[in-house]
């Protein structure tokens, strides 16, 4: 089964990928699988101090992932994988595609701010060429509407 690949983080645009992601499959018949990843500098501590904060992130990612799947389960008939991994976020993201060859789309969110569409998009765009998959970047400021007109 081909799946769509989004990013679970804590930005506000995160919100209308997983929704376009999860109306998306529901419409094709595809999965949907949900990375986050967590920066190793958030772990630069004893190592005792970096085990709970290790747990502490994957706790706050678990609760968030909760509420996506719920929401998925309950309107889309979507049940989403979660996939929590450590490191820089990039290489992450291209070695879970890597990994798992059902992947058939990443989605990302696309911040509305002054400041551009987010480090993530940013980086992605300037090597989409190369990528071995579609990369599909959702406007933070779609509403619910615009989004089952284009899924």
């Amino acid at each position: 089964m081909r799946k769509f690949l989004v990013v679970l983080d804590d930005s506000r645009e995160c919100l209308n990928a997983m929704r376009f992601a999860a109306m998306r499959a529901a419409n094709t018949g595809a999965g949907v699988e949900i990375l986050s990843v967590i920066p190793p500098d958030e772990f630069n501590h004893w190592i005792g101090v970096a085990d709970i904060m290790r747990a502490e992130a994957r706790e706050r990612i678990q609760v968030h992932f909760d509420v996506f799947a719920k929401w998925m389960r309950d309107r889309q008939g979507i049940d989403p994988a979660l996939i929590i991994r450590e490191g820089e976020p990039m290489h992450e993201i291209l070695a879970q595609i890597r990994d798992d060859p059902q992947i058939g789309v990443l989605v990302l969110g696309a911040s509305t701010g002054k400041s551009g569409p987010g480090p993530l998009v940013s980086a992605l765009s300037k090597s989409a060429g190369s990528l071995p998959i579609p990369v599909t970047i959702v406007p933070g400021d779609l509403t619910k509407e615009q989004l089952e007109a284009i899924t």
